[in-house]
């Protein structure tokens, strides 16, 4: 179980082909600065309780390079999920199917409480599903729609825990290897190792290294 700081396409490319049983991951992707700099998302500002170092945007010109490594790098029979919202979504899923990943569908993680902005304020994010060859779900009986309320005043858009607790038991086994190559506040692998699989992530911020590892010190 290692972190490194690298970027994440840089990094992807120096794990082995096929060596990987499921990625979970949340980009910093481009709309997010459009939100940023016209000032409806205050907790991407640059502040001394919030260091927005995180936040060197993922451009949309980078995921083909991204996605094609995630696709290299995964086992056969494998899945695949990414956080986004529902802008960057329609430039991932036409990028990702070229690159060989079988679309399932949108999963929708409902934060229970409204957020911010202007038109129909948000309340919901979009966790992309996509999978490589063919694997079950562990359990047929969960919904398209996870009911789990947002982290406030935590790491900027940082993911609740539970959630990704919901995707790894779903999709991996005891022991195989996750890994998130942008793993900003350390949820998916502080997921990974509660659940007793392996864990390998990268994220080239100082602060998110710096947050993970109080985070392994308070648990």
């Amino acid at each position: 179980m290692q972190v490194f700081r690298e970027d994440a396409v840089t990094w992807l490319s120096t794990l082995a082909d096929a060596s990987v049983d499921l990625v979970v991951t949340d980009p910093p992707y481009e709309s997010l600065e459009k939100h940023r700099k016209i000032g409806t998302t205050t907790r991407l500002k640059v502040s001394k309780s919030s260091s927005n170092q995180w936040f060197e945007i993922f451009p949309n010109d980078r995921f083909e390079s991204l996605l094609t490594e995630v696709y290299r790098v995964l086992k056969k029979n494998s899945h695949f999920y990414l956080f986004c919202d529902q802008e960057t979504m329609f430039v991932i899923k036409p990028i990702a199917e070229k690159v060989g990943f079988k679309f399932w569908k949108p999963i929708i993680w409902d934060k229970v409480s409204i957020g911010m902005g202007y038109h129909y304020r948000a309340r919901h994010e979009y966790i992309l599903f996509f999978e490589k060859g063919k694997r079950k779900l562990n359990n047929l009986g969960i919904p398209d729609i996870l009911e789990c309320k947002r982290i406030y005043r935590g790491y900027p858009t940082e993911k609740p825990v539970e959630i990704i607790e919901t995707l790894i038991s779903q999709s991996s086994s005891e022991n195989e290897v996750v890994v998130d190559p942008f793993f900003g506040s350390g949820a998916t692998l502080v997921a990974a190792q509660k659940l007793g699989r392996q864990y390998l992530g990268s994220d080239i911020s100082d602060a998110a290294h710096e947050h993970f590892i109080n985070r392994l010190c308070e648990q």
